[in-house]
């Protein structure tokens, strides 16, 4: 945490600053409120300065969206390449993150925002951020998030192949696109398992909300270790855990990649994008040079036992970017001693597969998520 400071009423006032995506303090910090005019907030915003604002809350997301939709108006076109368009599109995103996380509101002491007709957001806050230590400055995009992750967290994501809901919480993958999770639902269980259910053991690397780990426990899997490097994730996941009444089946260890030991069946589905996050948030998608992926294929013989699987859960997308290509993808199975035994193959659902105004559409439109079974 950080300090900032403004001017208001000739007043010198200061606060500690948070953003979740590590975005650096504002260079310079006006007061704004409901008379300032959205070509100058976007104007100033453009060039650095932030606005701290004092107004009528659902007028500053009335501005936000008027910002927005000015930096919509100025977003390039598809590049002469996927990989070039890829690139343009992050950089555009990155620059709209920058852009609309100048708007900023001030949480007093209880995480109240003190403005007119602004809603409760102390639960939501409490959940994200922990316990208050003070008034504290975030961006007005930032706070939203927060309130629609608690929003998630309440009503929970909806699991078919679980017959129940996962609740996720605040900075942790939804399971929002079913797909993946009916791969692992569907995919045929190792022998080692299904000849002896009393004492098969598995791991689910990066487990998120530990939906994959409840999905295996509800195949019949006797022993599930979940794993995360997240401290947020571990805390989500074990919730979810406790709430599927799964505690006997399910044991969700770390910070880490692996656990001890060796699991008839390791499932590991990792960001599918090598391409760096612009913060933790987005961890989940993005991971630099396919780091966790890399990892998972280099430490799987380690840890399988005689006759086990390794089920990598893995989008061609990025082939489709031009990010990485297939080859690169086997030639790290072999380098790691492995061969694959089965592909499993499903097409995406989501609705951004099917907008065509999405600037990733042509790659998104010709995914394909698949489950690969590796063995020793």
């Amino acid at each position: 945490m950080s300090t900032i400071h403004w001017t208001e009423n000739h007043t010198r006032r200061s606060a500690r600053w948070h953003s979740e995506n590590a975005s650096p303090l504002p260079r310079r910090i006006v007061v704004a409120d409901d008379r300032t005019k959205a070509n100058d907030a976007y104007r100033q915003a453009c060039e650095g300065t932030a606005l701290l604002w004092q107004g009528d809350f659902h007028n500053a997301r009335q501005l936000l969206r008027a910002m927005g939709r000015r930096l919509d108006r100025r977003a390039p076109g598809p590049g002469t390449s996927p990989s070039e368009t890829f690139r343009l599109h992050r950089r555009t995103t990155g620059h709209r993150a920058r852009v609309l996380g100048k708007l900023l509101v001030l949480l007093e002491d209880d995480y109240r925002p003190a403005l007119r007709r602004a809603p409760d957001v102390r639960q939501a806050c409490l959940e994200a951020y922990g316990p208050s230590k003070g008034p504290v400055a975030v961006s007005l995009r930032e706070l939203l998030g927060v309130i629609g992750a608690h929003q998630w967290r309440l009503k929970g994501v909806d699991v078919p192949a679980l017959g129940a809901r996962v609740h996720p919480h605040y900075g942790v993958f939804a399971p929002v696109r079913g797909e993946y999770v009916d791969l692992v639902a569907r995919a045929p269980l190792p022998p080692a398992i299904r000849h002896r259910p009393a004492t098969g053991t598995a791991f689910d690397l990066g487990t998120g909300t530990g939906v994959l780990a409840a999905v295996l426990a509800h195949r019949g899997v006797r022993h599930v270790v979940a794993t995360d490097i997240s401290p947020r994730a571990l805390a989500c996941a074990r919730e979810n855990v406790h709430r599927l009444a799964l505690t006997d089946r399910v044991e969700v260890s770390g910070p880490g990649l692996f656990p001890e030991g060796r699991a008839d069946l390791v499932v590991c589905n990792p960001p599918w994008l090598p391409a760096r996050p612009t913060g933790p948030l987005e961890q989940g998608v993005y991971d630099p040079d396919g780091t966790m992926l890399h990892g998972f294929l280099a430490g799987l013989s380690a840890h399988l036992r005689p006759g086990g699987e390794g089920w990598l859960v893995l989008s061609d997308l990025a082939e489709h970017l031009g990010l990485r290509t297939r080859r690169h993808l086997l030639d790290a199975v072999r380098a790691a001693h492995l061969r694959v035994v089965d592909r499993i193959d499903t097409r995406p659902r989501h609705p951004r597969a099917k907008d065509a105004t999405d600037p990733l559409h042509t790659a998104r439109s010709a995914e394909v998520t698949s489950l690969w079974r590796l063995t020793a």
